[in-house]
C-alpha cells in the first residue's frame, strides 16, 4: 500500500498548478499534500516539481511520471465506477482522427455522447499525422482503409465510397479517360492519399496521382475540381451533391473501388471500459448516416 501513497496528491497538484487548488480538489490539507508529495519523491528519489513562492511546475522527470500516474488514477477510478455506478461513462477520454472527417462527423457525435454524460472530459486531437496511440496515451483513434498495427484493435464502425469525377467543361476541354491508364494524360488533383484506387472484374489497380496541383484539404480539392481545374477521387460527402446537381460528372464508374473501411481503433482491453464501449455503439449507430448526405 505504500507504494500507492502520495500518487492522488500528486496528480492532484499537477492537474491543478498548485498544492492549494490541489488541496481543495481533495478535500484534505496543504500540509498533507507536501508531506505526501515530499514522500513520494523520496521513495522515487528525484524531485516532480519546481517549486517558488508563487509557482509550481512539473520537472522533466514529472512530466513523464504524470502521464503514467493521470492514466492509473482515472483506470482505478473507473473500474471502481464500472461496480460501484452501474457501468457510467466517465473519466477523461482522448480521441484522434484526421481533421476533415473530425470537424465534419466525429466531433459532432462526440460533442452529443459527452452532453449525454456529465461525468466525461473529452479531448479530440485532430490531426492528420498518424498518432501512436499507446505511446501518446490516446484512447481511441478513427481510421480508414487497410490497419497495419498490431498493438491495437480495430472495429468497423462504417464504410464510404470513393468517386472520381471532374466538371463537365473540363471533359469538354480534356477528354472523358475510359480507364485509369488514361489519367496519366490528365491534370490530376492530389489530396492527402498518395494513391488512387480502383476495382474492375474483382482486380485491383492503383496509380499514382499527377498534376500541378495537391492540396491536403478535401473541400479545397472539390472547389479545384467544380472550377475545372481537373479530375479528382475523394469520398462521396464531399462529391455527391454536386454530381447530383450535374458540377461534377463521375469519371470511370466502371472502375470504381470497394467501399473503404473506417474503423474505430484502440489499445487492447479499452474497449471494456463503459467510455469507450458506449461510444463505439453511438458511432456505429450514427457515422454512416451522416456520410451519406441526401444529394
Amino acid at each position: 500500500m505504500r507504494r500507492w501513497e502520495g500518487i492522488d496528491e500528486f496528480v492532484a497538484v499537477a492537474a491543478a498548478g498548485s498544492f492549494k487548488a490541489g488541496a481543495e480538489a481533495l478535500g484534505v490539507s496543504t500540509t498533507h499534500m507536501s508531506r505526501a508529495i515530499a514522500g513520494l519523491e523520496a521513495r522515487v528519489q528525484a524531485p516532480l516539481f519546481h517549486r517558488t513562492t508563487r509557482t509550481v511546475r512539473l520537472t522533466d522527470t514529472g512530466r513523464l511520471f504524470f502521464d503514467h500516474c493521470s492514466r492509473i488514477v482515472a483506470e482505478r477510478d473507473e473500474a471502481i465506477a464500472m461496480i460501484s455506478e452501474g457501468g457510467e461513462p466517465q473519466g477523461d477520454i482522448r480521441i484522434t482522427c484526421s481533421t476533415a472527417m473530425g470537424e465534419r462527423f466525429i466531433a459532432p457525435i462526440v460533442q452529443r455522447y459527452a452532453a449525454q454524460h456529465a461525468k466525461l472530459r473529452v479531448t479530440i486531437d485532430l490531426t492528420n499525422r498518424v498518432v501512436d496511440l499507446v505511446g501518446e496515451g490516446y484512447d481511441l483513434a478513427i481510421r480508414t482503409g487497410q490497419l497495419a498495427e498490431s498493438r491495437l484493435i480495430g472495429t468497423r464502425i462504417a464504410s464510404r465510397r470513393l468517386y472520381s469525377c471532374a466538371s463537365p467543361d473540363y471533359l469538354a476541354k480534356h477528354g472523358v479517360p475510359v480507364k485509369p491508364a488514361d489519367l496519366a494524360q490528365h491534370e490530376c488533383l492530389a489530396g492527402t492519399t498518395p494513391l488512387w484506387r480502383f476495382r474492375r472484374g474483382g482486380r485491383d489497380e492503383t496509380i499514382r496521382p499527377k498534376g500541378r496541383w495537391r492540396c491536403n484539404s478535401g473541400s479545397a480539392v472539390t472547389e479545384a475540381a467544380l472550377a475545372g481545374m481537373g479530375i479528382c477521387q475523394l469520398p462521396e460527402f464531399y462529391v455527391l451533391a454536386h454530381l447530383a446537381s450535374g458540377a461534377l460528372q463521375e469519371v470511370l464508374a466502371d472502375f470504381r473501388p470497394d467501399e473503404e473501411p473506417i474503423w474505430a481503433v484502440y489499445p487492447q482491453r479499452r474497449h471494456l471500459l463503459p467510455k469507450i464501449s458506449g461510444l463505439l455503439d453511438l458511432l456505429r449507430q450514427q457515422l454512416p448516416t451522416a456520410l451519406t448526405p441526401s444529394p
